[in-house]
């Protein structure tokens, strides 16, 4: 994103992801990232707010009235923003802008959680206080900045292949693909079948918002490119990166992703598996659950992602929960916050909405992987899961990488093109 405040103009040091580890001007206030926690004001009780994206499953309040319950007065309204993850980044930051105490505590996508520590629009936690120890390592460094804890993880989640297991079977498929000619492969076969009339193979999340980004970025790694190298400059005018966009533009050109799948976010891709449309879809866990209790229950389920030569890469995805710094009542937050991301609460989300937790023993769980047996391809998704782009200011680079990759899905440019394009409006986002 453009920088906001004259303080974050004066700062030029390197944002590095999976947490994004950027490193920023000092601060001059208790609540900055140079501070400890200890210097920070956990006081105050009362009503207070929690704000996150529309929740599908209805599970979230169900939590929040837990907690009123046992709170009557410390009650948590749960306010709720757009779907996609650009509309609740703008709004949070709108609010942080100008100061308002309207937002107590923020579910941050991962990939934030450093962007608004280092603006200072959230606090520094006591990491003490939270057992980030019984975590998976890769979810816990997502909430950290400057070696400091500044969220708390409550859900994290890997990028799964969904697949039609009924009209495999009939196919006389019998495992998923676990390369892209694969599963093409497999759908020229299932497309056959009387039952697979009208089906289109494959789709993901396609529209220009992040979720473009995201199946971007796990395209080019999975063809083993990269978005950014380990020093977080930019390389995606290489062959292994024209190769993993030109399988996301080359399956919109020839049918295989159908195209109408370029308006689609995470919503409108799993209606289109749940009602017929598509073979093969690549979403998060939470649509397990809600595929389970449709008309698909029983005829899907679940492989690692596919890539050029073998299993590809996904994304690192999840949410983390922030203290806004403008937030009042900062006791309740703090024990809403222990209370939310608690090993009760995971196990909670995963039944009852399929979202992969941030604890590592509920993946080991016997019983748990008897109920939920994608359990353990989604812990491989999230411990070899990839970051994504490391930039110095990742709103304007995930803008640049939905503009350039729908040009090429859309097929305004081509894949090289739009490649060297991307190239170029990166680098202006990346520490040197």
């Amino acid at each position: 994103m453009k920088t906001r405040t004259t303080r974050a103009l004066q700062c030029s040091a390197p944002l590095v992801a999976a947490g994004l580890l950027l490193t920023a001007c000092g601060s001059s206030g208790g609540s900055g990232s140079g501070e400890q926690a200890g210097s920070t004001s956990f006081e105050g009780r009362g009503p207070i707010t929690y704000v996150a994206g529309k929740d599908a499953s209805g599970v979230v309040q169900k939590v929040i009235d837990g907690w009123n319950k046992l709170h009557p007065t410390e009650k948590v309204t749960f306010v709720q923003l757009p779907t996609d993850a650009d509309s609740q980044r703008q709004q949070m930051i709108q609010n942080a802008e100008t100061k308002s105490d309207a937002y107590t505590v923020l579910s941050l996508d991962v990939v934030w959680t450093s962007e608004f520590a280092a603006h200072q629009w959230i606090e520094r936690l006591p990491e003490q206080q939270f057992p980030l120890r019984n975590m998976l390592k890769p979810v816990v460094d997502t909430a950290k900045y400057r070696g400091g804890l500044y969220a708390v993880p409550a859900s994290s989640d890997g990028g799964l292949l969904y697949y039609r297991t009924d009209l495999l079977k009939k196919a006389g498929i019998t495992k998923p693909p676990t390369t892209w000619s694969e599963m093409t492969a497999d759908c020229a076969k299932v497309k056959r079948l009387p039952e697979a009339k009208g089906m289109s193979c494959y789709a993901g999340q396609f529209q220009k918002y992040e979720g473009l980004t995201v199946n971007f970025a796990e395209a080019v790694d999975s063809a083993g490119g990269v978005v950014t190298d380990a020093n977080g400059k930019p390389d995606v005018d290489t062959p292994q990166a024209r190769q993993g966009l030109e399988f996301l533009a080359g399956a919109v050109k020839d049918g295989t992703i159908p195209r109408e799948a370029v308006t689609y976010q995470e919503e409108d891709s799993r209606q289109a598996f749940q009602s017929g449309k598509v073979i093969f879809l690549r979403n998060w866990p939470y649509v397990y659950a809600l595929a389970e209790k449709s008309k698909m229950a029983g005829k899907f389920t679940v492989a690692p992602l596919p890539g050029l030569n073998g299993p590809g890469s996904s994304s690192l995805g999840g949410h983390n929960l922030a203290l806004s710094s403008f937030a009042k009542n900062r006791a309740t937050a703090l024990d809403f916050m222990r209370f939310f991301s608690s090993e009760d609460s995971a196990s909670t989300f995963l039944k009852d909405a399929s979202l992969a937790p941030p604890y590592a023993k509920l993946y080991d769980d016997a019983s748990l992987v008897k109920q939920y047996p994608y359990l353990p391809d989604l812990k491989q998704s999230i411990l070899h899961a990839v970051p994504r782009p490391r930039v110095v200011q990742y709103g304007d680079a995930t803008s640049a990488i939905q503009q350039e990759a729908y040009a090429a899905l859309t097929g305004s440019k081509s894949s090289t093109q739009a490649l060297k394009d991307l190239q170029n409006d990166l680098q202006k986002y990346t520490a040197q």
